[in-house]
């Protein structure tokens, strides 16, 4: 899907008065994400920053500790430059089984707590449960679900800035 058909863009024309980033890439884990961060930071200089990592390293069955000590990394860097965070929970798909699932939902309630920033609920839990806005792939939302993220996004976004 084209970037400007997600959800950002659609965000992005509700709240014309910000300047939004997608710095988002297909398939990052948090450590790719922690790896990219430092260089996104200083070229943007944003006010807020959505920390909406974890999935691929779900995915990918990497252990909760190491998802948790990217993250703590992530938010400290931002922290230290004023940056106010959204922190987005990530859900695993049950197959991976109740222990891990709950292990990775535990990380990112720690975290909200440890570092005082806002845990949103994870944006896909309505949309995941209807195949008519998934990919084929089960994962992934369609153009059809952009519309209904971005609004779930928006009043996060307004409350925060």
């Amino acid at each position: 899907m084209p970037e400007d058909q997600g959800w950002v863009q659609l965000l992005r024309e509700k709240m014309p008065e910000h300047s939004i980033i997608n710095g988002s890439v297909s398939g990052e884990t948090s450590a790719g994400g922690l790896r990219r961060l430092p260089a996104l930071l200083d070229s943007a200089q944003p006010k807020l920053l959505l920390v909406e990592l974890g999935g691929n390293d779900g995915l990918r069955g990497f252990p909760p500790k190491q998802l948790k000590n990217n993250l703590t990394k992530i938010i400290q860097l931002a922290k230290e430059q004023e940056i106010k965070i959204l922190l987005s929970e990530i859900m695993v798909p049950p197959n991976y089984g109740p222990r891990y699932a709950s292990q990775i939902s535990t990380v990112y309630k720690e975290l909200a707590e440890e570092h005082e920033v806002t845990l949103m609920p994870f944006f896909m839990e309505q949309i995941v449960t209807d195949p008519s806005l998934m990919q084929r792939d089960g994962i992934h939302p369609n153009q059809k679900a952009q519309s209904a993220i971005a609004e779930f996004m928006l009043p996060w976004f307004e409350q925060a800035l």
